[in-house]
């Protein structure tokens, strides 16, 4: 792991804990990065990850940082973005679940290549955006199972703001999340991945002209 992406997590995981909002909000809310950065550690030598694939989940675990210290619905940048559109809505939340649909949509798409587990782009594709999908509904799933083990105490966590469809959008929103990384990303992790000698990404040799006698 780079000592860059180490110190860049250090100080965001620092800075989210100084004074949160609220504290079991917070764990709840970067408990994910916290589980994250040991995983990564211990796999760094027997499987690393390619380049995109850290930095983006780096950028996942600094959102969760940020929804972690603030709360997501009491995020500043986005109290102002609602007002210069005349919403009374946060929606940091819908950044939070559009990056959990774009993120494991890069870290899927690598481990089903590298380990070879399914044949063929389309299918690939296919079952990238269905682990996407259930992960978002598991963690709805969690958020639902907090909300009644602590009551009043979940609402920062859930972040609903009395919107009646909020987790059916959410996992809209990792679909998009999902599909967006796969149309954009993929020939550039495609390129990353050739470090690895993926055997399904290897390039076929040119069929040579016949031999005229």
């Amino acid at each position: 792991m780079p000592r860059l992406w180490i110190l860049i997590f250090a100080l965001l995981l620092i800075w989210s804990g100084w004074g949160p909002k609220d504290w079991p909000t917070w764990f709840l809310e970067v408990v994910p990065a916290l589980v994250a950065l040991p995983l990564l550690w211990f796999s760094r030598r027997r499987f690393p990850l390619t380049p995109l694939c850290l930095w983006l989940i780096l950028l996942h675990c600094g959102i969760l940082m940020i929804g972690g210290h603030y709360t997501y619905a009491e995020v500043p940048l986005f109290d102002t973005i609602a007002e210069w559109m005349g919403q009374t809505r946060n929606n940091y939340d819908k950044v939070g679940h559009l990056a959990q649909g774009f993120v494991p949509a890069v870290i899927a798409r690598e481990l089903i290549i590298r380990l070879d587990l399914v044949n063929g782009r389309r299918w690939t594709a296919f079952f990238v955006v269905c682990i996407c999908l259930a992960i978002s509904a598991l963690y709805e799933l969690i958020e639902w199972a907090v909300a009644l083990l602590s009551g009043q105490a979940a609402e920062a966590f859930l972040g609903t703001q009395g919107y009646v469809w909020d987790t059916q959008s959410d996992m809209a929103m990792a679909l998009l999340g999902a599909l967006l990384a796969l149309v954009t990303l993929s020939r550039y992790h495609d390129r990353q991945l050739q470090r690895f000698h993926v055997p399904s990404l290897s390039i076929s040799p040119s069929p040579q002209p016949p031999i005229e006698r």
